[in-house]
């Protein structure tokens, strides 16, 4: 059934909002004000889906996605709207949550952070599946809405070099003995080396093994090998283990860190968002911080340059163990002290026995802080923090930590804002000030 449609508004998932007959109906692709002629796919009790056939009247803000893939390929949803009207969709997702789960509004909205809109992702997993009715291996990310890989040769997000490597590993895939059992590529670029992660689920024969070095030497590329759980990856060559890192050239630092560690998708704006989180925590010489969700450091370790004493805490001790090594590294251990301990099981009791802190960081995961906003939240008011600089990456849950820290614990919210860490995805990268 076809019907035209006035778009009202669009979601994350870069699908315009229109109704029909007071019906919400979802239309991938099409945009604010824009008049489309669609057809309904699904009617479902309280929404509908439908396709996009053609754009009567266009959106001021649509432009011609770069990539020729997408709307194929689920890796980008936004490229079909100019960057600028991306980031303020991402900002007014952000308040609507703030104010709608938390109910909170924060007195400032900062101006957002952000970087380049293109060759950004220096990490990626990328599916590779082999196609028996093309003969072909497939490498890339994911069709969208589907399991299936889609058919790319180029991709516009990710470094050129990397992009450039995907038509070639179809061909080098296929020639492996166990094409046909390779499920995916982690791809870790650092400042000076990228690693490809190559999970095979049989065992690699010899003459595989040569293939991968000569293509490795071909395309100055380093080689890891995952045969069974994360626990078994390791390099190809052993003397390649320790080459990758980013810098933080602001702090003078090298973070060097494992392909299968938690870092940053964008090295580039992860700089711009450690020196302005810091700026906001506003570091003294004498001033004791607790980084919560520390990773291997990546804010702890600036931080160490201009406070005091820092104690990073986080849940995995291999990270913990390799922030410890780079902190020695770089002559910080006097200042640093690293603890691996699940914070999503803390209390006040625990964060009252660390002692006091002038200032806090909270990095966490999408499940947010629950307990540590509570935590905070018990404190008296002599105990605690004078100000929290909250990272993350699900508003929801920075939403609900909000409410609690605000309408329980009396901060007051100084400021949020966004950091545009993905572009053209509906990823809302964020970050908030609490006093």
């Amino acid at each position: 059934m076809q019907r035209i449609v006035k778009i009202e508004s669009v979601d994350l998932n870069g699908q315009g909002v229109g109704h029909i007959d007071g019906k919400v109906t979802f239309i991938p692709f099409a945009l604010p004000e824009e008049l489309v002629d669609i057809s309904l796919v699904k009617q479902k009790k309280s929404y509908n889906t439908a396709r996009l056939d053609s754009v009567i009247q266009s959106s001021y803000i649509r432009v011609a996605p770069k990539c020729e893939y997408f709307g194929l390929c689920g890796g980008c949803l936004m490229q079909h709207m100019n960057p600028a009207a991306q980031v303020a969709i991402k900002q007014r997702a952000l308040e609507d949550q703030l104010k709608h789960i938390g109910n909170v509004v924060p007195e400032r909205i900062m101006a957002p952070i952000h970087g380049p809109y293109w060759k950004y992702r220096f990490r990626a997993r990328l599916s590779v599946r082999y196609v028996q009715k093309k003969n072909q291996v497939l490498v890339g990310f994911r069709e969208r809405n589907s399991r299936y890989v889609a058919d790319m040769k180029s991709c516009q997000i990710l470094p050129a070099h990397v992009s450039d490597l995907l038509p070639l590993l179809r061909v080098l895939i296929h020639n492996l003995s166990c094409y046909n059992r390779i499920p995916q590529i982690e791809v870790a670029v650092g400042s000076k080396t990228t690693v490809l992660v190559l999970r095979h689920l049989d065992e690699l024969t010899q003459d595989d093994i040569d293939k991968l070095l000569e293509f490795a030497k071909a395309n100055n590329i380093s080689w890891w090998l995952q045969p069974k759980g994360p626990d078994t990856v390791h390099p190809l060559i052993p003397e390649e283990e320790n080459l990758l890192f980013y810098d933080v050239p602001e702090f003078d630092l090298q973070m060097q860190f494992k392909p299968t560690d938690f870092t940053q998708v964008n090295h580039i704006v992860n700089r711009t968002l450690v020196s302005k989180a810091i700026s906001y925590l506003d570091p003294k010489p004498n001033d004791r911080i607790i980084d919560l969700f520390c990773g291997l450091g990546n804010f702890t370790l600036p931080i160490a340059r201009l406070a005091g004493q820092v104690i990073g805490v986080e849940g995995a001790s291999s990270l913990t163990e390799r922030a410890t090594h780079i902190a020695q590294e770089h002559g910080l251990s006097c200042k640093t002290e690293f603890k691996t301990l699940n914070l999503f099981e803390v209390n006040t009791e625990w964060l009252r026995g660390l002692g006091r802190f002038d200032k806090v960081l909270i990095d966490p995961p999408r499940e947010g802080a629950l307990e540590i906003s509570k935590a905070l939240s018990s404190l008296s008011l002599d105990e605690r923090p004078e100000r929290v600089v909250y990272v993350s990456c699900n508003p929801a849950t920075l939403a609900r930590d909000a409410g609690i820290m605000v309408n329980v614990g009396k901060y007051k919210l100084k400021a949020a804002g966004v950091v545009n860490m993905f572009p053209h995805t509906g990823h809302v990268e964020s970050i908030a000030i609490f006093e």
